[in-house]
């Protein structure tokens, strides 16, 4: 589609925006201009910090107090099609045309709804405040958009709360709500960060349809070049609150001019990219009496079941598994949200009761076990979690979150004793000893990453568990993170059940893979055998869906995707 002869709904011209901090004043955007042209879809792309988010917020006119902006950020006025400036604008002046002439996706839609309101009334409100329409058109009209985004029922799911819908699904309500009033631009800020790879494609298809049928114009914000490839038809590169590098997508994913635009790119991962993962060495034994090293980890026909409410069958999360993590092994566990990960990780955590079937951990059966028995068992248990924002205590420093497993099991008097193994794991995950000094807050997402990880190792673990450790992470954050972690494992030996939805990352990390879905393993092997030569149509499906940084093989790419069917014949 060309749209260069066309108009812009955005006109970006020599944007500076600077925030005031106790410090002084910290620039976050430097001398931005760029155009938005109907009908086309502009990607913003780069790292955590590097001005993305900030530079869309200014369209909507929702930057802080404390953000000083100068410059010019021109948006066409859905009315009369003039153009008007949205940083001279103010108060009702920018209520008229938030949702109207433009709206916003956001990057996580459980911090957008409400959880104490139905969604058709959170649809609704927003028609009602801008068309004066009745309640009942407008109940209508939210009805109408759930069943345009792909909400299945949606007469009768327009009275559901936003916890009784999946991830995926509620990023569609928020896409719903953003259609809702036609807006000429859409802003959709990391839409698909953290979803699931078959999620996101789908979402991702949306997003297409959203410019091809509602002919809205949409600004992507991402720091991710295989969703780019996707779906812009034009790219700007950002870095350090500058744009350094602007071209039609194919133009800049073929011949890139910037080395920062190629390191973006070299660092989505893709399957095959690095050399397989071998098999451990089992142990020498005499050879009259060969025998494997014994599983850290053995499920034998696992059943995990959750007690249904009013009346209703237990739900069965899941549902007969077996597998088996020997010392030195990786097993990726991948397969989207709901298909019993999660909940597999708990039972081997001890966390989840198993309702038939076994589970021996460490030795120790699950089934029924014993918390008491079970507690001294935990030390040889590290977790490393999805979001460590959330699972560091706010009111400590880093050294003190590494140093708490130590002082809790016995290893060290306090946190001070504790000091100088937190220093060797904090040097052991590539930060210097001076990051334990700081708070949780005061380090990017990937040294947060990296300093759970070092916690996980505190107490030499024989068994760790990932559950998505990376999903949330800028792509060449994510890139350094999983090196570190596949140089530790190699070195430390330890066991590790990896839990993720992303093929190309368990392709990097994992010796074996299995794939989940709804509850069953529908396949399970030597990691590369099954990314390159899948078997079950799930699992082809899964691949399919993960994005590449090439425009050409991504379109063929998403014509296979869309072909195959979302589940196993």
């Amino acid at each position: 589609m060309s749209t260069q002869d066309t108009p812009p709904v955005v006109s970006i011209r020599d944007l500076d925006i600077a925030f005031s901090v106790d410090a002084g004043s910290v620039e976050a955007v430097s001398d931005v201009s760029l155009d938005i042209r109907r009908g086309s879809i502009l990607a913003i792309v780069g790292e955590s910090g590097s001005g993305k988010t900030v530079t869309s917020k200014s369209i909507l006119g929702l930057l802080p107090e404390t953000a000083t902006a100068r410059g010019a950020v021109l948006l066409e006025h859905r009315a009369d099609a003039a153009m008007r400036d949205v940083i001279s604008l103010r108060g009702h002046q920018l209520r008229q045309i938030r949702g109207a002439d433009a709206a916003m996706v956001f990057q996580e839609p459980t911090s957008v709804l409400n959880p104490v309101y139905k969604i058709g009334w959170q649809i609704a409100e927003g028609l009602r405040a801008h068309g004066g329409i009745s309640r009942k058109e407008a109940r209508a009209r939210a009805i109408e958009y759930l069943g345009l985004v792909g909400i299945p029922d949606p007469a009768e799911r327009v009275d559901y709360y936003p916890h009784q819908f999946s991830g995926g699904q509620k990023q569609r309500i928020v896409i719903a709500m953003a259609l809702a009033l036609r807006p000429g631009l859409i802003i959709a800020d990391e839409p698909t960060t953290a979803l699931d790879v078959t999620v996101q494609a789908e979402i991702l298809e949306l997003l297409r349809r959203c410019r091809d049928e509602f002919d809205a114009t949409i600004l992507l914000i991402t720091h991710n070049m295989g969703v780019v490839a996707d779906l812009a038809d034009e790219v700007a590169v950002m870095h350090h609150g500058r744009i350094i590098e602007q071209a039609p997508v194919r133009e800049l994913f073929s011949h890139p001019r910037q080395e920062w635009t190629r390191t973006l790119l070299a660092a989505v991962p893709r399957i095959g990219q690095e050399p397989p993962r071998v098999l451990p060495e089992e142990p020498s034994s005499p050879p009259e009496t060969p025998r494997r090293a014994e599983a850290v980890v053995a499920a034998r026909d696992m059943t995990v079941e959750f007690p249904g409410r009013w009346g209703r069958p237990p739900f069965r999360a899941v549902d007969g598994i077996s597998f088996e993590i020997r010392p030195g092994e990786v097993l990726g566990l991948v397969g989207e949200s709901g298909s019993g990960k999660t909940t597999t990780g708990r039972a081997i955590a001890g966390l989840q009761r198993i309702h038939s079937g076994s589970l021996e951990v460490l030795g120790h059966e699950m089934r029924d076990f014993s918390e008491r028995r079970f507690r001294p068992v935990r030390r040889d248990i590290g977790f490393v979690f999805q979001d460590p924002g959330t699972s560091f205590n706010p009111q400590l420093t880093i050294a003190q979150c590494i140093a708490e497993p130590l002082v809790v099991h016995g290893a060290a008097e306090d946190s001070l004793d504790a000091r100088p193994r937190v220093d060797e794991l904090l040097e052991a995950v590539q930060l210097h000893p001076s990051f334990g000094d700081r708070f949780p807050h005061e380090l990017s997402g990937g040294q947060r990453q990296r300093a759970s990880l070092a916690r996980a190792l505190a107490l030499d673990p024989k068994l760790l568990i990932a559950d998505e450790p990376t999903s949330a992470l800028d792509v060449s954050v994510q890139a350094r993170v999983l090196r570190l972690f596949r140089d530790l494992q190699d070195q430390l030996r330890f066991a590790c059940l990896f839990i993720t939805h992303d093929l190309a990352v368990v392709d990097l990390v994992a010796h074996e893979v299995a794939v989940l879905y709804r509850g069953r393993i529908v396949e399970r092997g030597v990691t590369r055998q099954v990314l390159t030569d899948p078997q079950d149509p799930y699992t082809q499906r899964l691949i399919a869906s993960l994005p590449v940084p090439d425009p050409v093989e991504q379109a063929r790419r998403r014509e296979e995707f869309l072909r195959l069917e979302p589940g196993p014949r």
